[in-house]
């Protein structure tokens, strides 16, 4: 038995669809698994049924991946100028894109690959945009932090056997990631301020780096902050939603509204200080209720609604911070963090 999206509705009726299977027909599945993992996110879930939420959550991803898998097309093949791609299943379905493994050889080596395809070709401006941004960053000021942001391999179109022209980035793999969205559903009742600490300081790093290049990145949501948590890693993508400093943001994600800073829904130009705002509500809510009472007043700085009133540089904001969980927590140690097994 399968669903369609719009049968499902309320949190108990995503609950029911979990149980079953997804449709056949791609878009009628990517739909489906779209409004479920609105409705059985922590942060939407009833009240009392956080936790029941999260496990749901994360069960959701793992059976999307597997439907994914189950529905490849393994032996696909994309040519472009300097290399030929061999498309294997699908790794992440976002609101613009499609991300697929792929894997290709150079000099008699073979090496992987993520092709982050448009879901829809009037999106192609933005994955174009992408690799501007990432080519921009390969010559920004302080190159030892260029990991903070995916690394482009090429960038080319393609047309499919429709004929539908699309822009694909072709992108370094980032394995053994994981996404705050996943952290923050694996910790339901919020994650410990000293196991949040590595993220946000690499994540004001990362900020820090991408501003002194004159970009913005004006997307800073859980599901784009990837962590390493092994190596207390971290990497901002989706850089489609860059722009310069002092101008516009080029798209406003819907679903993420309230969570945006007003200059963005309000059409005026974004800053350092939008991105910030955007991190700090990130760390707010990987932290959940666990966050003390001096940090919370170091969030209420970073989130003002003027935007001339926050922090707009990031370094000195992690200097602050630095103090800051001094005070609370004592010398800075290495924490060991893992995610659970599911």
């Amino acid at each position: 038995m399968t669903l369609t999206g719009g049968a499902v509705h309320t949190f108990d009726q995503a609950m029911d669809a979990l149980r079953h299977g997804f449709p056949e027909d791609r878009a009628a599945a990517t739909r489906l698994h779209r409004r479920l993992a609105r409705l059985l996110h922590p942060d939407t879930a009833p009240p009392g049924r956080r936790a029941e939420a999260a496990a749901a959550f994360l069960a959701l991803n793992e059976r999307w991946r597997q439907h994914l898998a189950a529905h490849s097309t393994a032996h696909l093949t994309i040519t472009t100028r300097r290399h030929t791609y061999v498309l294997g299943g699908t790794q992440a379905t976002g609101d613009l894109a499609v991300l697929r493994r792929a894997a290709y050889e150079h000099d008699g080596v073979r090496h992987d690959a993520l092709l982050k395809i448009p879901l829809r070709p009037y999106d192609n401006d933005l994955i174009e945009h992408e690799a501007d941004v990432l080519a921009r960053l390969d010559t920004a000021a302080e190159p030892r932090h260029r990991a903070y942001a995916p690394r482009l391999i090429e960038t080319f179109r393609h047309r499919d056997t429709s004929g539908t022209e699309r822009r694909v980035n072709a992108l370094e793999p980032l394995d053994g990631f994981h996404s705050l969205s996943e952290v923050a559903a694996a910790h339901p009742g919020g994650l410990d301020p000293r196991d949040a600490a590595w993220m946000w300081r690499r994540l004001l790093v990362a900020l820090g780096w991408a501003h002194r290049a004159r970009l913005v990145h004006s997307a800073v949501f859980p599901e784009h902050v990837l962590i390493h948590p092994a190596l207390h890693g971290l990497v901002l993508i989706d850089w489609c939603y860059a722009t310069a400093t002092g101008t516009t943001a080029p798209v406003l994600i819907e679903r993420h509204r309230d969570r945006y800073p007003p200059e963005i829904p309000g059409r005026q130009p974004v800053t350092e200080a939008t991105d910030l705002h955007l991190a700090v509500r990130c760390m707010e809510h990987l932290m959940g209720e666990r966050v003390p009472k001096p940090l919370a007043a170091f969030i209420r700085g970073c989130t003002l609604p003027g935007e001339a009133g926050r922090p707009h540089d990031a370094w000195r904001l992690l200097t602050e911070l630095d103090e800051l969980l001094e005070r609370l927590y004592g010398p800075r140690t290495f924490r060991p963090f893992t995610m659970p097994i599911t």
